[in-house]
């Protein structure tokens, strides 16, 4: 059984501005750990895949930084869109590209390149199992982990706890989907955490590469022709002004929205690792060590009568006198202030500044 990993890295991560940009957006940045965001998930995947089996799908105009970074991976397996048309159109192009070289059974291990994972060890059997899982049921096998707190910011799956739907892998911790839920408020995710049946969903699947394709045709009918055309002219001259302009007709839908939540084959392993999507500067300074006042300083900064903060500096001094529960993040162009709590607005003054075209700081 073939296996391949592929690594979708093409997001913005507006809510990490200013240190997270269009031009060096948050996968290729330093938020946790000894590498960037993007080396990480691919030393995870180290032990488990050859770098020949590692593919890595982003925006065409990222792939100067994934080559920098990531000097292992073969520049063959860098799948390359026009431009970004959110996971959904991602995933489809990476299957029908990889689909060239592997056989239809091939077992694709797909992730985020932004995610943080602990107890790797844990990770990595709860990977194999979903592998398993999808040469077994031939269906979309997610990994999902159990939420430690009602977390507004995460996805949620419900699942089945009938043995009968997924037979002897029930003991590997396999269960049915019976639905997604996208972000909740805060009273819905104390019930989503009460209700005992719901997991954090982590954005890592695994199917076969004949799974995926049929997945996106029933799921994605309206975009089925424009793949077909995309398939058609893969080596010949034509090829990227084909993919171009097959990509400017698409819908931009997460693979969430577009194929989770529509099929009837997809399946969760209950994993048992630590993880976090580190959506937001709170959450960043959720995961990261506190001094004694509770307080997360990087770089210059001088913090007096001051708690319970988070303040980063790359580029210059930043001074605090008398304050509480702040975010503080500065970087070369621009500097961001916000109360701790309000992070996920953060991509509000991303959308103005695009609105108001305001490029120099994007």
């Amino acid at each position: 059984m073939k296996k391949v990993a592929l690594i979708m890295a093409g997001g913005l991560g507006a809510r990490f501005w200013p240190r997270s940009s269009e031009r060096h957006p948050k996968q290729f940045i330093h938020l946790l750990g000894e590498g960037t965001m993007i080396q990480n998930t691919v030393a995870r995947l180290a032990p488990l895949f050859d770098y020949e089996d590692i593919y890595i799908v982003a925006p065409e105009s990222y792939s100067k930084m994934i080559r920098q970074q990531l000097p292992a991976i073969p520049r063959k397996n860098l799948i390359l869109e026009p431009f970004g048309r959110n996971t959904a159109p991602c995933l489809a192009l990476s299957a029908l590209t990889l689909n060239q070289k592997f056989d239809g059974d091939t077992i694709m291990t797909v992730m985020p390149s932004d995610h943080i994972v602990h107890n790797v060890r844990e990770f990595h059997l709860n990977i194999e199992t979903s592998q398993q899982a999808a040469a077994d049921l031939g269906g979309i096998i997610a990994l999902g982990v159990k939420p430690t707190r009602p977390e507004t910011g995460f996805g949620y799956v419900q699942v089945s706890e009938n043995p009968n739907d997924v037979g002897e892998l029930y003991s590997d911790g396999v269960r049915k989907v019976l639905t997604f839920a996208e972000k909740p408020d805060i009273a819905t995710a104390n019930r989503f955490c009460a209700a005992g049946d719901f997991l954090w969903n982590t954005g890592i699947f695994s199917s076969t590469i004949d799974t995926a394709h049929s997945a996106l045709h029933s799921c994605l009918p309206d975009h089925t022709p424009l793949f077909n055309l995309i398939r058609q002219n893969f080596g010949k001259e034509n090829y990227k002004q084909i993919l171009h302009d097959m990509y400017q007709q698409m819908r931009s839908i997460s693979i969430d929205y577009g194929i989770m939540e529509q099929a009837n084959n997809v399946y969760v392993v209950e994993g048992t690792f630590g993880w976090s999507d580190v959506g937001s500067w709170d959450e960043l300074y959720r995961l990261s060590m506190k001094d004694a006042k509770n307080n997360v300083i990087e770089g210059d900064v001088i913090a007096i009568n001051t708690m319970n903060c988070f303040v980063s500096s790359s580029e210059k001094l930043i001074g605090l006198v008398g304050v509480e529960d702040l975010i503080v993040i500065d970087s070369e162009h621009a500097i961001v202030i916000c109360k701790r709590g309000e992070a996920q607005n953060v991509k509000q003054l991303v959308d103005y500044m695009r609105r108001k075209q305001i490029n120099l700081h994007l």
